[in-house]
């Protein structure tokens, strides 16, 4: 099994919608950066419901030793900026990240890069779940904004239109 560095939005939505448990399934390893945890607990601070990082013994949080300044400029928040970094500096790690620009950084950084919609369907694709249709409806219903092509294609993907 490969080894993975996420961002704040996969952890999010995944705790969201039950299915956090699937990433120590999928992965030998889990880690996450400083930037992130400070990012959920702002959330908690205020009201959100975010996981709690030091309830997953499986998630281990490392930091990288240097980011790339070129990142600094682009609009990416400090998580992705981290994980992303981090990500570098271990190449064999697949990179989670749900969001557009920083997905299009990391695989022209020539990363491996997937998000939650291809955590859930290698999630299906394993056995691990039998359905991916209502953990879709329930990201949508938890914030996480699909439009109607992608989610056509993630349940075609499935197998599931």
């Amino acid at each position: 099994m490969p080894s993975a560095i996420s961002n704040t939005s996969p952890l999010l939505y995944l705790h969201r919608i039950g299915s956090l448990g699937l990433l120590p399934r999928l992965f030998d390893e889990v880690w996450t950066v400083r930037a992130v945890a400070n990012e959920l607990i702002e959330g908690e601070r205020r009201g959100y419901d975010v996981p709690r990082l030091s309830d997953y013994a499986w998630l281990r949080q490392e930091d990288p030793k240097a980011l790339p300044s070129e990142w600094l400029v682009l609009d990416l928040g400090p998580g992705e900026i981290a994980a992303m970094s981090l990500a570098l500096e271990n190449p064999g790690r697949v990179i989670i990240l749900d969001d557009g620009l920083a997905r299009r950084v990391a695989q022209a950084a020539g990363l491996t890069v997937w998000g939650t919609l291809k955590v859930l369907l290698e999630a299906k694709s394993q056995g691990m779940i039998e359905k991916i249709t209502p953990l879709v409806d329930r990201l949508q219903t938890s914030g996480m904004w699909l439009s109607a092509d992608v989610r056509r294609r993630i349940l075609a993907l499935a197998g599931e239109m």
